[in-house]
Formats: structure tokens, sequence, C-alpha cells
């Protein structure tokens, strides 16, 4: 059997199967839509119906949500800066998401839903906005839309390429299928040899793959958060501070509970607790209300009373000032398989970090800082309170690990160098005038 038909057999098979599930979009939608109601809107983006003229042509990047929106936004504000007559597109998938775009940029980039990975509907994106060069954030390995890029003519490369030991196994049943689409790329630019070795394994050629590096590293840390840091202080004075970020479900009572046996020792302690989903805002604030702690938030009074033992932070786009504002960060997703989020963005604004034991999603970074003395990984959530407590404890202790991760994270700066020399020729072709008739 030759490989362009069994490329086709694949598609028809993976195509039925998506169709098959096309309702249970539209109910997926609905019931996300009840939690957080941005869901309910904009949904011909997703099945790639547009109201507006096409584009001339565009610079495309996909990043699916927050996390990984922050990530590319060196990249974008670069491309931004270095190619001004182009229309820079940012897609996502998430509200959240496309809130975050709209903060950063506002209307100098174009932004929609990207489509379901349907074959029509990722052809009607393609002709819509007739992208020119496409660079996919970490892990959107989606079939249909690579195999239309390249029948559409669009290099595209996969940038800061993150993949998991336990993506690689998730992707079992569709290793044939993803395999071949990852051979249609340009290029691979992983954030680690690990990385770079899971690609290839998952069916990437080794000549497509290069190391780049972590574009996190290349955040940027605005000097006015130290001036927002500082009337946080002005407001709250010398009490101690710890942070509660990027918190799932499950780990809402893990932060009450450890709050209160903070609060025995420390009763002026004030928590700043930042859940990861806009959906949990509220319930976060009801859970501290439960516990009997006097509780504010962000919107509703701005900065925390004298009185508050909690400040829920439900905003978007705030979290990087506010950890500059604690002594100590436990973040989420690591007490829960969630696999851990983004530990680099307490390092850059000097706050000791605590974390769960699962880090799957950021395993490279956690080592890193794990050598470095720079974070605390502890197993389960009587261990994350006894780190929280000792580092509150020990100002000696933070200094030197907060030292040592900024240390790390100046030192890890080049991602964005790198990824820009290796997507330089593609850009370079789009800016080429036109070879002249013979």
């Amino acid at each position: 059997m030759s490989s362009d038909r069994t490329e086709r057999i694949l598609r028809v098979m993976y195509s039925a199967l998506l169709y098959v599930l096309v309702p249970v979009t539209v109910y997926h939608l609905i019931w996300r839509g009840f939690r957080q109601a941005e869901y309910l809107h904009r949904w011909s983006e997703r099945y790639a119906v547009y109201a507006t003229p096409p584009l001339a042509g565009t610079l495309w990047v996909h990043a699916v949500s927050v996390g990984e929106v922050n990530a590319a936004a060196p990249l974008i504000d670069a491309l931004l800066r270095e190619h001004p007559h182009r229309r820079l597109l940012v897609t996502t998938i998430t509200p959240t998401g496309s809130a975050r775009v709209r903060a950063l940029w506002g209307d100098r980039v174009e932004h929609v839903y990207l489509p379901y990975d349907l074959g029509g509907m990722v052809r009607r994106f393609l002709d819509h906005y007739r992208p020119q060069l496409g660079l996919i954030v970490e892990t959107e390995l989606w079939p249909n839309l690579l195999f239309a890029c390249r029948d559409h003519g669009v290099p595209v490369y996969v940038v800061n390429a993150r993949l998991s030991a336990r993506s690689l196994r998730g992707y079992r049943l569709l290793r044939p299928l993803v395999g071949r689409a990852l051979r249609t790329l340009r290029g691979v630019a992983a954030q680690s040899a690990d990385d770079g070795r899971r690609f290839v394994h998952l069916g990437a050629r080794a000549d497509q793959v290069s190391v780049t590096g972590n574009l996190k590293f290349e955040m940027f840390v605005d000097p006015a958060w130290a001036e927002f840091a500082g009337d946080f202080r002005q407001r709250v004075g010398a009490r101690p501070v710890w942070i509660a970020a990027s918190t799932h479900p499950e780990e809402e009572a893990v932060v009450v509970a450890l709050h209160a046996r903070l609060r025995a020792r420390w009763p002026d302690l004030l928590l700043l607790w930042a859940p990861r989903h806009p959906e949990r805002f509220r319930a976060a604030v009801q859970a501290a209300i439960d516990a009997g702690f006097a509780t504010a938030t962000r919107t509703l009074t701005r900065w925390p009373d004298a009185g508050d033992a909690v400040f829920v932070i439900d905003t978007l786009g705030e979290l990087m000032r506010y950890y500059g504002c604690a002594q100590v960060a436990f973040v989420g997703g690591s007490l829960q398989d969630i696999g851990g989020h983004n530990l680099l963005e307490p390092a850059a604004t000097g706050t000791a970090i605590v974390t769960g034991p699962h880090l799957h999603n950021f395993a490279d970074i956690a080592r890193q800082l794990g050598r470095a003395g720079a974070v605390r990984v502890a197993q389960d959530a009587a261990t994350v309170g006894d780190a929280v407590e000792t580092l509150l404890d020990d100002a000696a202790a933070r200094t030197a690990m907060t030292a040592a991760a900024r240390t790390l994270v100046e030192d890890g700066r080049g991602a964005l160098r790198r990824t820009l020399e290796l997507v330089a020729e593609d850009l370079a072709a789009l800016d080429a005038p036109p070879a002249p008739r013979r």
C-alpha cells in the first residue's frame, strides 16, 4: 500500500470519527457555557464561518490558551516589531486565551478561535485568513490542520515545542497519522533535548527537530510591577503574604486548610488566591468565606483591607504582579495530576516557589530549578504546608532561592533569538520581491 494511499485512509478514518463527534462539540460548548458564559458566544468561528472579508495574507500564531499566549508573547512582539507591514493572526481555543490576546495586543493583531479539526473547516479557515507562515505553540498537533497547511503551501513550525512522556503515550493510537502529519512541518523548535527526542519518536524526522530552548525564559518583567508591589505593601503593611496560584478544584480545600494552619502561627497572614480558571473564582471566594475568613476580591475592592485574610484575584493577566507581592508562592496543578503550571513566573519576580509532585508538563524547568536550589517540591498536601511554613519563617532561605531562580531565568534566555533564526528563511521569503517574469 502506497504512503499516499495510507495517509488518505487514515485521514478518512480520523475525519469520520470527528464528524460523528460534532454533536458532542455543541454539548461541550453549552456545558462549558454554564460555567463560563464566553463559551456560548462566537460559535461561528469554531466552525469556520466568517462574516468578515478575507485577508490578503497573514503571519499566523496559534496558542491554545493563556499559558501558551504568555509563552508566545515575546515571539509575537518580535514579529510585530520586525514585520509591521504584515497582519498578524493569533488563534486560540479558550475564551481566557482570547481575553489575554486582546489584553496584550488589542487591535494590533487579528484574533479568532481556531476551528475544530475537520477538513472542510480547516480549509475554510485557511482560505479566509490565507496564512503565509504558521507558528504553532507547544503541543497543538491537529492532523487535518497540518495536512491542509501542506496542501495550501503554508510552511508551518511547532515552536516552543514540548511533548511529555505522558502525552507521547496518549498519542499511541493516533501515532501512524500524527507521525505523517509531523513530517509535513518545516521544523520543530523543541524546548529541550528530551522533548525533541519524543517528537522524533512520535514520527518527526530527526532533521526537522532543533532544540531552541523555552520561550518562557524570555518573559518580560515590567518595572512597573515593583511600583505595584510597593503600593500593595503600603496598603497591607508588614504582614506576611503567600499566594496560591493556578489552583485546580481538588486543590481548593487544601489551600483553605493550609491557610487555616498557617494563620494559627501568623494570625495576620494574608493569602492571595488566583484559581487557574475564571469559572472557579466564585467557588474560591465561597470556600474562603465558608472557612470563616474575611475575604475580598480584586474586582470588588481592588485592594485587600487590613482585616482581610484572603484576597481572591478574580481577574486575568495580573498574576505576575501579584507574585511580586508575596514572600512564598504555591503553584497549583501540581497536587492534582494536571502536570503543573509555569514555575518561571514566580522565579522571575523573586518569589520563593513551592509545588506539588505532578510536574510532567514542566519537567525540564522543574529539574533546572531543582538543581539550582530554587524550588521546593513537596510530595503531598501536608508537605506543601511544611515547605510554605518553613519558607515564611526563614528569610535567608527565601533570599537564596529567589537569587538562584533569577540567575536561572537570566541564563536561560536565548530561545527567542534561536526561534527567529530557525524561521528566518521563511520570513525572508515572504518579504522577497517576486521573481521577474521571463
